[in-house]
């Protein structure tokens, strides 16, 4: 996003204008445009109206003279008033040619949500009137609000050895990445059904959920430890990557944890499997689930010790060419029904966001694009601020305008529910008219998708259940 930034916004103009305008308190799910829109004008005039040298400092005239000081004001302001007004579109064709048009709160409110696997049916009375809490419109949107938000942070320990102290204008990719990996260990500790209460005392699962994914090399999942483990796939702090090179980065930062923590602490108690065509993802055709391989997996997470455990699949895809082809859509929103629903890492060239529901052909997604503080979560401090790891402004974009470079997330809790996946896959693949997003097999020639330690070198003797479609 760096480049697309470089590109559109003046090299002085501060970068977070658009980001610092999301919500920062709690709101209704309703359209914010107006405020937004408001306090985006203050701030791009207050950035554009500052030096050339700095954007933190007052402008100051080095003639002593009155006069020269005067004509050099009334040039300056000409030239920034200028400046402001090309700066001004420039922001505004750089946010809807990336973003889009500002679009929140539901886009119908006749057909069902899906909001990773559970549907809310809400009416049209409901939607356009006043709401009660017990109300379906109520319980979408604490439902809604409950999801992990990750966004840009400032102020963190320098990444590595470079001078990185803020994610700002690059990080998106890894913060969706980190929305979809939290969420998954949300899932494993509290259930689907767990929604934050904030008149409540913060539970002691819901903090050590939030812990590892903290701004600093201690934190298991930070950006820090991400971009380490991600080198060999172009992870580098300053630079942005696609799905794939952050599905096979999560891959590696999984395997590493696995083999410094003993199997019964492990700070990701789930395997991680990438669904794939080949190692290097450039087989074509559709990925391939293969259950063997799926099944090694949990074997090599448990050092030998279980043959399944849960697991984490990560399915990277290539959709079309410079959007979404069409006859994928329908398939993308049917995921979302599934009871193992992750969500989807997407958005548009240089700004992922993390999509977490559908409605109609609309993707509602939690944008990682606004900058804040760095914040200390733990089980030791209970009484923390948690309120900006969650939204509480529905956002949605077509799916039709999607980057096709994306990749959804399924979470299963043990082999039961892996079962369940695999069949609504399979029905799903003979539903989609030959444009599958992947297939499901029970066995493949191998693809040895990591080096964890742990071979198995017994014969599968189970029936071949599944067709290579």
């Amino acid at each position: 996003m760096k480049a697309l930034c470089d590109r559109f916004v003046p090299p002085h103009c501060s970068s977070s204008s658009k980001s610092e305008t999301h919500d920062k308190s709690p709101t209704s799910l309703v359209s914010d445009s107006e405020p937004r829109d408001n306090k985006s004008k203050f701030t791009l005039w207050s950035n554009v109206f500052a030096p050339s040298s700095s954007v933190s400092q007052p402008y100051r005239e080095s003639s002593t003279s009155g006069h020269k000081q005067v004509c050099a004001t009334r040039n300056g302001w000409t030239a920034l008033v200028k400046k402001a007004l090309m700066a001004s579109g420039a922001i505004r064709r750089f946010q809807d040619r990336v973003l889009g048009p500002n679009r929140t709160g539901l886009p119908s409110t006749t057909s069902d949500v899906w909001l990773l696997g559970v549907c809310y049916k809400i009416s049209e009375d409901e939607a356009s009137g006043e709401t009660d809490a017990g109300s379906v419109l109520a319980a979408f949107k604490q439902d809604f609000s409950s999801k992990i938000l990750i966004t840009y942070r400032k102020g963190f320990q320098p990444i590595g050895d470079t001078s990185y102290t803020s994610d700002v204008n690059w990080g998106c990719m890894l913060r969706s990445s980190q929305m979809l990996f939290a969420q998954a260990l949300l899932f494993h500790r509290l259930g689907r059904s767990w929604r934050i209460k904030k008149s409540e005392l913060l539970e002691e699962e819901y903090l050590e959920t939030l812990q590892p994914f903290g701004d600093s090399e201690a934190s298991a999942f930070s950006l820090h430890n991400l971009i380490l483990a991600g080198e060999s796939y172009g992870l580098a702090a300053g630079s942005w990557v696609g799905p794939y090179a952050i599905c096979r980065s999560w891959e590696s930062l999984a395997c590493k944890k696995r083999k410094q923590t003993d199997s019964n602490h492990q700070t990701l108690p789930m395997a991680v499997h990438i669904v794939s065509g080949s190692e290097d993802g450039e087989r074509g055709g559709a990925p391939i689930l293969c259950i063997e391989d799926a099944t090694k997996s949990c074997l090599e997470f448990s050092k030998g010790k279980a043959e399944w455990t849960p697991i984490l699949l990560l399915v990277p895809l290539v959709l079309g060419l410079d959007r979404v082809n069409p006859r994928y859509i329908p398939s993308l929103i049917a995921t979302f029904a599934f009871p193992q629903s992750l969500g989807i890492l997407g958005g548009k060239p240089g700004a992922s966001t993390y999509i977490v529901g559908v409605q109609e052909d609309k993707g509602f997604y939690l944008d990682p694009h606004d900058v804040q503080q760095v914040v200390t979560v733990n089980k030791e401090t209970p009484d923390v601020d948690t309120s900006s790891y969650h939204c509480n402004v529905l956002r949605y974009v077509p799916l039709e305008s999607l980057d096709p470079s994306l990749a959804l997330g399924f979470y299963c809790r043990d082999k039961d529910d892996f079962d369940d996946f695999c069949h609504r896959a399979l029905k799903l693949t003979e539903e989609s008219n030959g444009a599958p997003l992947f297939t499901v097999t029970q066995t493949h020639s191998a693809i040895n998708h990591n080096n964890c330690g742990y071979v198995d070198n017994t014969e599968d003797e189970r029936e071949d259940e599944w067709q290579l479609l």
